[in-house]
């Protein structure tokens, strides 16, 4: 076996590139952590049970997770720049609706039209990176766009507790204004414009079909168990959900090119990359709904303190990206998806046991721990998974990939709320207490752990080709 050269270098425009697609990505991490933080008052301002505030936080995930099928062929059609462009100005023009909410209402359908523009911000700015880096750049690469991108999960909970503390709610928003500028000057003057024929026309029945499954779905598991709508309608948009993918199913079967392409499922790395991630992420991904509430409605504390604590998860994960290609290359991807799975899973798990009586610096270990973990997880699953997939196939794959992510996102949020409702009912509760955030907690937590025996699955030598990784020699070789 010939030696490689463990150092892969990234390309300047490789890296250029993923700091100014950062740079949206930025603003949409941002934007979702300043508005977690920014909840409960928020709901003291409209009127509303800070628990059912989450509507804020999934009516944005459910648009994403509506659109971002048609983002791969609306980007092929009309060139990755051109969309991308036009995503950014689309979720800035959100963000300034949102700050100008006077209801709950209102703010739904601003949050709505920011998950618009971030449903091709999100994967388009992907695909131009993917296009861009050769396939030996790809773990450095998607250090390179996650780094600048992770900054937005650090500030926003300390800013978002410092903004609802001292000024007004509504300039968490306004806060995008200036960064969606910033990325949409730097998109013109540096990013290229990149091209694909579309496989076949535009999936409108797809689309359509997909959507309202999601629709359903989405709605059967933000009412269920809460008391909000009757249990038969619940039951209905659940069987609902069922029957639109069903539906789709057949209907993928039949159509040449579908938005959402299955068949993408049958590349090994791909197809476990894929399933692992949507069982992690769905536990991860109810974290930002229930941390902060947990530490303003369960332990008394202010936007502001809560902000301090919750920013030391994302903290984790940005101390952990210059370091993921080096722990990929030493421990190999199949080996570092079990163990470290494992442990971000227990880390989760220990966030039920916080108490307000825990030494502040206790909490911090836990969640800066946690979060360094966490993000070498998603950086083995966001690069293995392109790894088998041809150029011709890369946008669909990318409208795969980043549907069920922010699909698992949602359902993680929906599933967080509704172990939280269920564990106040049960224990009786007007107001949730930490008990019932514990709870909680231990149901994410056992989700996110769900997702370790899927990584038996994958070969021993998954990924080394790019990492630059050796397969282990035989003895006598």
């Amino acid at each position: 076996m010939s030696e490689r050269n463990p150092t892969i270098r990234v390309s300047n425009e490789t890296r250029l590139t993923a700091v100014i697609v950062a740079c949206a990505l930025f603003m949409q991490n941002l934007d979702s952590t300043v508005i977690a933080t920014a909840l409960p008052t928020m709901a003291r301002a409209f009127g509303y049970d800070p628990v059912r505030m989450n509507v804020a936080l999934t009516s944005y995930l459910l648009s994403l997770t509506v659109f971002i099928p048609a983002s791969g062929w609306v980007a092929d059609r009309y060139g990755t720049r051109n969309v991308f462009r036009a995503a950014i100005v689309v979720f800035t023009v959100g963000s300034i609706l949102c700050g100008l909410s006077n209801g709950l209402p209102e703010l739904v359908a601003a949050r709505v039209l920011q998950g618009v523009g971030g449903a091709m911000m999100v994967p388009v700015g992907r695909l131009l990176l993917l296009r861009t880096a050769a396939k030996t750049e790809l773990v450095a690469a998607m250090a390179w766009l996650t780094m600048p991108a992770l900054l937005g999960p650090v500030v926003g909970p300390p800013v978002g507790g410092f903004i609802v503390t001292w000024f007004n709610w509504r300039w968490t928003f306004f806060i995008n204004i200036p960064v969606g500028i910033l990325g949409l000057v730097a998109v013109t003057l540096f990013i290229k414009d990149f091209r694909e024929q579309p496989r076949g026309g535009f999936d409108l029945r797809g689309l359509a079909i997909s959507g309202l499954g999601l629709l359903f779905a989405m709605g059967g598991l933000e009412t269920a168990g809460r008391g909000m709508v009757s249990v038969h309608l619940t039951e209905a948009m659940i069987a609902g959900a069922l029957v639109m993918a069903f539906f789709y199913y057949l209907h993928a079967r039949r159509h040449p090119a579908p938005l959402l392409d299955f068949t993408l499922m049958r590349l090994p790395c791909f197809g476990l990359s894929f399933t692992a991630m949507m069982l992690f992420r769905t536990g991860i991904g109810a974290i930002p709904f229930l941390l902060p509430m947990m530490l303003q409605v369960g332990f008394g504390d202010s936007a502001a303190q809560s902000g301090l604590v919750t920013f030391a998860s994302s903290a984790g994960a940005l101390v952990m990206k210059p370091a993921a290609q080096h722990a990929l290359r030493l421990f190999g991807f199949r080996d570092t998806l079990i163990w470290n799975g494992a442990l971000s899973g227990i880390m989760l798990l220990a966030c039920a046991a916080f108490r307000p009586t825990w030494p502040a610096a206790a909490i911090y270990a836990v969640l800066l721990l946690g979060g360094f973990l966490r993000s070498l997880q998603f950086t083995a699953y966001n690069t293995l998974a392109y790894g088998d997939v041809p150029r011709q196939q890369m946008s669909a794959a990318t409208s795969l990939y980043t549907a069920g992510q922010q699909l698992a996102a949602t359902i993680g949020v929906s599933v967080g709320a509704l172990a939280l409702e269920a564990a106040r009912s049960v224990s009786g509760h007007m107001t949730p207490t930490t008990g019932d955030f514990s709870v909680a907690f231990v149901v994410v937590g056992l989700l996110t752990c769900s997702a370790v025996p899927v990584g038996l699955l994958m070969p021993l030598t998954a990924g080394d080709d790019l990492t630059g990784r050796h397969a282990p020699q035989k003895a006598g070789e």
